[in-house]
């Protein structure tokens, strides 16, 4: 029995939901696929799946089984593409993932240069505002807007963002501009669920930090819409100064509390620490980070 290609059809079973859609995937019969994964499981005198009609489950032992295996076929895929020469010469796909707003303004034309100067590469580009895992995901570099915490993963830092508080020229004429942070009492706020885990913004500093507690009068789930809420004179918001970059200099925003804001947040490009760094992730590393920082 091949037991790699076993392991190979046994996690492409598990990924599509049951044996045909494996088979259709691999390009192998049904037949084939149902004996391969019923030759491991006698290999390994234990019951990896629980089969019915229309999908496939993992019994406890199935479970254990596909996490200790998925490592052997990254080692597997990694080695094969060290002879392959993606350690050697820049070539090969990179998955890159970024917020969505920076990820458009800033990520994407550094991509598009970057595959015009190694055309030998390719860029799967996945823009989202939720925290991809690097392992999990199958992501091969991310650009990071946070205070990072401990971690075996590499980060390259590239610069920093401001968390600034806006409003609409409209909504300052009608309430007044806030002095001070303690003002925000007596304001409406829009916010959005990046910034929605505590009801209470802090400004300040270090240990001088202050959290202010504004009125929410309306959340939504992303940093577009609570501008565009802004914008149309709803209330005050609070996002990173990139979101809003555009319409303050079209002046459809000011921003408020400049004096008072906290620190500001590092801008990071992490990749998962390893001792062979492939060199078109090296490449990329290399043309992103002078750009990003000039541009941040």
């Amino acid at each position: 029995m091949d037991r790699f290609d076993a392991i190979s059809i046994l996690h492409a079973v598990v990924e599509t939901g049951n044996l045909s859609a494996a088979g259709r995937r691999l390009g192998v019969p049904l037949s084939t696929v149902s004996r391969k994964v019923s030759d491991l499981e006698a290999h390994l005198g234990a019951r990896l799946l629980i089969r019915s009609t229309r999908n496939v489950s993992l019994t406890e032992a199935g479970k254990a089984y596909l996490v200790a295996t998925r490592r052997i076929l990254e080692d597997l895929a990694e080695a094969e593409r060290a002879a392959a020469g993606e350690y050697a010469v820049v070539k090969g796909e990179l998955v890159i993932t970024a917020p969505i707003v920076f990820g458009r303004l800033h990520i994407l034309p550094i991509v598009t240069a970057f595959l015009q100067a190694y055309p030998e590469t390719d860029v799967k580009l996945v823009l989202a505002d939720r925290l991809l895992h690097l392992a999990d995901e199958h992501i091969d570099l991310a650009l990071r807007i946070a205070t990072l915490p401990d971690s075996s993963d590499v980060a390259v830092k590239v610069g920093t963002i401001r968390r600034v508080v806006c409003a609409s020229p409209s909504y300052i004429e009608r309430r007044g501009r806030p002095q001070n942070p303690a003002e925000l009492v007596g304001h409406d706020v829009v916010t959005f669920s990046a910034f929605a885990l505590s009801e209470a913004w802090t400004f300040g500093r270090g240990a001088a930090a202050r959290p202010a507690t504004p009125r929410l009068r309306l959340t939504v789930n992303t940093a577009e819409a609570a501008i565009d809420a802004a914008i149309a004179g709803v209330g005050m918001t609070r996002v990173l100064s990139y979101q809003i970059a555009k319409a303050v200099r079209a002046g459809r925003l000011v921003t408020v509390l400049d004096d008072h804001a906290p620190d500001p947040l590092p801008v990071s490009l992490v990749y998962r620490g390893q001792e062979m760094l492939p060199r078109k992730l090296r490449a990329f590393i290399d043309f992103a980070t002078p750009r990003l920082k000039a541009a941040l």
